[in-house]
Protein backbone atom coordinates (compact mmCIF):
# COMPACT_ATOMS: atom_id res chain seq x y z
CA UNK A 1 0.00 0.00 0.00
CA UNK A 2 1.74 3.82 -0.83
CA UNK A 3 -1.00 6.01 1.10
CA UNK A 4 0.91 9.03 -0.49
CA UNK A 5 2.51 9.91 -4.03
CA UNK A 6 5.81 8.39 -4.60
CA UNK A 7 8.23 10.22 -5.29
CA UNK A 8 6.26 13.44 -3.83
CA UNK A 9 8.86 16.43 -2.05
CA UNK A 10 7.95 17.60 1.00
CA UNK A 11 9.81 21.11 2.97
CA UNK A 12 10.39 20.69 6.67
CA UNK A 13 9.37 24.64 6.68
CA UNK A 14 5.56 23.60 6.20
CA UNK A 15 3.52 22.24 8.71
CA UNK A 16 1.74 18.62 7.38
CA UNK A 17 -2.10 18.61 6.99
CA UNK A 18 -2.67 15.24 7.75
CA UNK A 19 -3.56 14.63 4.47
CA UNK A 20 -1.60 11.18 4.93
CA UNK A 21 -3.42 10.43 7.91
CA UNK A 22 -6.74 11.01 6.58
CA UNK A 23 -6.06 8.95 3.78
CA UNK A 24 -4.97 5.36 6.05
CA UNK A 25 -8.73 6.55 7.90
CA UNK A 26 -10.19 6.32 4.57
CA UNK A 27 -8.26 2.78 3.75
CA UNK A 28 -9.64 1.40 7.11
CA UNK A 29 -7.44 2.54 9.30
CA UNK A 30 -9.18 4.51 11.47
CA UNK A 31 -6.78 5.09 14.60
CA UNK A 32 -3.09 6.17 12.91
CA UNK A 33 -0.81 7.31 15.40
CA UNK A 34 2.87 9.02 15.07
CA UNK A 35 5.76 8.01 16.56
CA UNK A 36 9.15 9.62 17.15
CA UNK A 37 12.47 10.13 19.17
CA UNK A 38 13.95 12.94 20.92
CA UNK A 39 17.73 13.19 22.23
CA UNK A 40 19.54 10.50 20.16
CA UNK A 41 22.67 12.25 19.48
CA UNK A 42 23.18 13.91 22.91
CA UNK A 43 25.96 13.21 24.87
CA UNK A 44 24.06 13.38 28.04
CA UNK A 45 20.74 12.86 29.65
CA UNK A 46 17.98 10.35 28.03
CA UNK A 47 16.74 9.56 25.10
CA UNK A 48 12.58 10.32 24.74
CA UNK A 49 10.14 8.74 22.16
CA UNK A 50 6.77 9.76 22.02
CA UNK A 51 3.97 8.32 20.20
CA UNK A 52 0.48 10.31 19.63
CA UNK A 53 -2.89 9.51 17.98
CA UNK A 54 -4.73 12.87 16.52
CA UNK A 55 -8.18 13.35 16.28
CA UNK A 56 -9.47 13.88 12.45
CA UNK A 57 -10.57 16.62 13.65
CA UNK A 58 -7.63 18.35 15.30
CA UNK A 59 -7.51 22.13 14.98
CA UNK A 60 -4.25 23.16 16.33
CA UNK A 61 -1.86 25.53 14.39
CA UNK A 62 1.83 25.15 14.15
CA UNK A 63 2.29 21.01 14.37
CA UNK A 64 5.91 20.67 12.71
CA UNK A 65 9.41 19.81 13.15
CA UNK A 66 10.26 20.46 16.08
CA UNK A 67 13.67 21.24 15.84
CA UNK A 68 12.19 24.36 13.59
CA UNK A 69 9.79 25.70 16.31
CA UNK A 70 10.73 28.13 19.46
CA UNK A 71 10.60 26.82 22.74
CA UNK A 72 7.55 28.89 23.98
CA UNK A 73 5.73 27.81 20.24
CA UNK A 74 6.44 24.14 21.51
CA UNK A 75 5.03 24.24 24.61
CA UNK A 76 1.82 25.68 23.55
CA UNK A 77 1.36 23.12 20.64
CA UNK A 78 2.46 20.27 23.11
CA UNK A 79 -0.39 21.46 25.56
CA UNK A 80 -2.90 21.98 22.95
CA UNK A 81 -1.92 17.97 21.63
CA UNK A 82 -2.33 16.70 25.14
CA UNK A 83 -5.55 17.61 25.46
CA UNK A 84 -6.96 16.77 22.13
CA UNK A 85 -5.21 13.74 21.36
CA UNK A 86 -7.08 10.78 21.35
CA UNK A 87 -3.86 8.71 23.31
CA UNK A 88 -0.56 9.80 23.89
CA UNK A 89 2.63 7.67 25.44
CA UNK A 90 6.08 8.61 26.20
CA UNK A 91 8.92 6.51 26.84
CA UNK A 92 12.13 7.31 28.41
CA UNK A 93 15.73 5.73 28.24
CA UNK A 94 18.27 6.64 30.73
CA UNK A 95 22.00 7.05 29.79
CA UNK A 96 23.14 3.76 31.27
CA UNK A 97 20.68 1.64 29.52
CA UNK A 98 21.88 3.43 26.40
CA UNK A 99 25.12 2.32 27.39
CA UNK A 100 24.38 -1.17 27.97
CA UNK A 101 22.34 -1.72 24.69
CA UNK A 102 23.54 0.38 22.71
CA UNK A 103 22.09 3.57 20.99
CA UNK A 104 20.26 2.21 18.55
CA UNK A 105 18.79 -0.84 19.92
CA UNK A 106 17.88 1.40 22.36
CA UNK A 107 16.01 3.77 20.01
CA UNK A 108 14.34 1.32 18.48
CA UNK A 109 12.88 -0.41 22.27
CA UNK A 110 11.64 3.39 23.18
CA UNK A 111 10.18 3.50 19.90
CA UNK A 112 7.95 0.16 19.91
CA UNK A 113 7.46 0.29 23.80
CA UNK A 114 6.01 3.98 23.07
CA UNK A 115 3.78 2.28 20.48
CA UNK A 116 2.72 -0.44 22.59
CA UNK A 117 1.55 1.48 25.68
CA UNK A 118 -1.46 3.60 23.67
CA UNK A 119 -4.60 2.93 24.74
CA UNK A 120 -6.59 2.66 22.77
CA UNK A 121 -3.95 0.62 20.38
CA UNK A 122 -3.34 2.15 17.23
CA UNK A 123 -4.59 0.59 13.56
CA UNK A 124 -1.49 1.66 12.08
CA UNK A 125 1.82 3.43 12.70
CA UNK A 126 3.79 6.28 10.99
CA UNK A 127 7.30 7.25 12.14
CA UNK A 128 10.46 9.28 11.28
CA UNK A 129 12.93 6.84 9.61
CA UNK A 130 13.49 4.27 12.02
CA UNK A 131 10.74 1.65 11.63
CA UNK A 132 10.02 -0.22 15.17
CA UNK A 133 10.31 -4.20 14.86
CA UNK A 134 7.94 -6.74 15.72
CA UNK A 135 4.56 -4.52 16.29
CA UNK A 136 0.81 -6.22 15.99
CA UNK A 137 -0.24 -3.60 13.54
CA UNK A 138 1.20 -2.57 10.23
CA UNK A 139 3.78 0.07 9.83
CA UNK A 140 5.47 2.82 7.80
CA UNK A 141 8.61 4.35 8.35
CA UNK A 142 8.64 7.44 6.39
CA UNK A 143 12.29 10.16 5.51
CA UNK A 144 11.58 13.13 7.09
CA UNK A 145 8.34 11.74 8.47
CA UNK A 146 7.75 14.69 10.57
CA UNK A 147 7.67 16.63 7.56
CA UNK A 148 4.72 14.83 6.10
CA UNK A 149 2.91 13.09 9.04
CA UNK A 150 1.28 15.58 11.26
CA UNK A 151 0.96 13.28 13.95
CA UNK A 152 4.48 12.28 13.71
CA UNK A 153 5.07 16.13 13.80
CA UNK A 154 2.90 16.63 16.53
CA UNK A 155 5.01 13.45 18.48
CA UNK A 156 8.54 15.18 18.04
CA UNK A 157 7.20 18.16 19.85
CA UNK A 158 5.83 16.30 22.81
CA UNK A 159 9.09 14.23 23.19
CA UNK A 160 11.01 17.41 22.66
CA UNK A 161 9.21 19.35 25.19
CA UNK A 162 9.17 16.63 27.81
CA UNK A 163 13.31 15.89 27.17
CA UNK A 164 13.79 19.91 27.38
CA UNK A 165 12.13 19.64 30.60
CA UNK A 166 14.40 17.13 32.07
CA UNK A 167 17.49 18.33 30.82
CA UNK A 168 16.69 21.74 32.80
CA UNK A 169 15.83 19.46 35.80
CA UNK A 170 19.01 17.99 35.23
CA UNK A 171 21.09 21.35 34.97
CA UNK A 172 20.45 22.70 38.56
CA UNK A 173 21.74 18.67 39.77
CA UNK A 174 24.78 19.27 37.58
CA UNK A 175 25.78 22.81 37.38
CA UNK A 176 28.28 23.93 34.90
CA UNK A 177 27.63 21.59 31.83
CA UNK A 178 24.94 24.28 30.39
CA UNK A 179 21.83 21.47 30.51
CA UNK A 180 19.91 24.18 30.31
CA UNK A 181 21.19 25.74 26.97
CA UNK A 182 22.76 22.31 25.23
CA UNK A 183 20.25 19.85 26.37
CA UNK A 184 22.93 17.34 26.65
CA UNK A 185 24.43 18.14 22.94
CA UNK A 186 28.13 18.62 22.30
CA UNK A 187 28.42 22.36 22.07
CA UNK A 188 31.91 23.79 22.36
CA UNK A 189 30.66 24.73 25.72
CA UNK A 190 29.73 21.54 26.85
CA UNK A 191 32.94 19.51 25.45
CA UNK A 192 34.82 22.50 27.66
CA UNK A 193 33.07 21.13 30.84
CA UNK A 194 33.63 17.46 29.87
CA UNK A 195 36.94 18.09 29.62
CA UNK A 196 37.24 19.99 33.19
CA UNK A 197 34.79 18.09 34.77
CA UNK A 198 34.63 15.03 33.21
CA UNK A 199 30.99 13.21 33.20
CA UNK A 200 28.36 12.87 35.11
CA UNK A 201 26.19 10.05 36.32
CA UNK A 202 23.79 10.99 33.30
CA UNK A 203 26.62 11.17 30.19
CA UNK A 204 26.56 8.51 27.96
CA UNK A 205 29.99 7.23 28.56
CA UNK A 206 29.95 5.00 25.43
CA UNK A 207 29.68 7.92 23.68
CA UNK A 208 33.37 8.82 21.76
CA UNK A 209 35.09 11.30 23.72
CA UNK A 210 32.73 11.35 27.17
CA UNK A 211 34.31 9.28 29.28
CA UNK A 212 38.03 10.44 28.99
CA UNK A 213 40.33 11.72 31.45
CA UNK A 214 39.84 14.93 32.87
CA UNK A 215 43.40 16.88 33.01
CA UNK A 216 43.90 16.58 36.73
CA UNK A 217 43.48 13.43 36.47
CA UNK A 218 45.75 12.49 33.92
CA UNK A 219 48.30 14.75 36.01
CA UNK A 220 48.01 11.80 38.85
Amino acid sequence: MRPFGRGRRYSRSVEPDGTLERSLSTAGFRLVAGVDEVGRGALAGPLYACAVILPDDLDVDGIKDSKLMTAKARERVAAEVRERALAVSIVRVMPSSIDRRGLHPSNLWALRQAIVRLAPAPDYVLSDGFRPKRLPMPALSIKKGDAVARSVAAASVLAKVARDAAMRRLARRYPGYGFERNVGYGTAEHWDALRRLGPTPVHRRSFAGVAEPTPEEMAT
